[in-house]
């Protein structure tokens, strides 16, 4: 009777390690981000794949009136 619950057990561990990992950056701390680079104001935020890495897209309007896009990558937070 243990043998198959070792089984489900173990499936369920390989299971839960291949599931990709949160995001260390949230919503709200991308945002932050992109407007500490642009000094402007986030219009909006979403999540995005760029070559193969989670980025938080988020679309700022800089004190010029100009639209800017940042990607920032939600595993470091570096503002591209």
């Amino acid at each position: 009777m243990t043998l198959p619950f070792t089984r489900l057990l173990a499936a369920a561990l390989l299971a839960a390690a291949l599931l990709p990992a949160a995001a260390a950056v949230n919503r709200d701390q991308a945002a932050a981000a992109a407007q500490r680079e642009s000094g402007g104001r986030v219009l909006s935020v979403d999540r995005a794949d760029a070559n193969g890495r989670s980025v938080w897209r988020v679309k700022v309007v800089t004190k010029n009136g100009d639209v800017r896009v940042f990607l920032v990558d939600a595993d470091s937070g570096q503002v591209q």
